[in-house]
Order: structure tokens, then sequence, then C-alpha cells
């Protein structure tokens, strides 16, 4: 998703055959705007944990059926856990609980650029 609104802000067309190593380069304040982007989906995933309805049970993956054939799709709780340096996605769920310590958590990630 990150790759996605980089391309986007740079305004590099899809058919464009670049890695994403070459887009990384090529970005000048791509660690200011990757963050940007990380805070945001970080405050969004807290505001939307803490509601506790039908999405709250989309974002953490928590529903019945089975499995669509193919690789696993990348977690969006799984890059917010490695973002803010946190071992488990039941931890950071309970860290939303507690508004103060959750802005904290992105404030700090934010100040030492993890991830």
């Amino acid at each position: 998703m990150e790759m996605w609104f980089l391309r986007r802000r740079m305004r590099i067309p899809w058919t464009a055959k670049k890695p994403n190593d070459t887009v990384l380069s090529e970005t000048k304040t791509k660690r200011a705007l990757i963050n940007k982007i990380r805070k945001r989906k970080a405050t969004f995933f807290g505001h939307m944990i803490r509601r506790e309805r039908q999405e709250h049970l989309v974002m953490t993956g928590m529903f019945m059926g089975r499995r669509g054939r193919g690789r696993l799709c990348e977690k969006t709780t799984d890059g917010l856990a490695s973002w803010l340096g946190v071992d488990s996605t039941v931890e950071m769920i309970k860290m939303t609980r507690k508004h103060d310590v959750w802005r904290g958590m992105i404030a700090n990630s934010m100040r030492h650029g993890t991830g």
C-alpha cells in the first residue's frame, strides 16, 4: 500500500515497469512521505479498533470463512507492528485501547524512524 501511494505521489503510471528499489531511490523525501503515510495508517487503525464494530473484525482479519487460494496477503496489523516496534499484533491491539499510549507510540516511531 505504501508503494502504491508513493508511485501515485510521484505520478509513475502502473504501466511503467520500474522496480520498487528505483522508485525509492528517486524520491528525495521518501522517508518523510512514508512516515506520513504510516502515521495516518496507524491513527486510522487505532480509531477503527477502538470503535469495536464490524470494521474492527475486518481490520484484524477475524471473520469466518475459508481463505482464498494463493499466497497470503500482507496484513495491515503486521506492517504496523513492525513499524511501531511491537512484538505481537495482540499487544498492539491492547495498546490502542489506551489513547495516550497509542499516540505516544506513533510519535516515538515518527521521531526515531523505525521500520
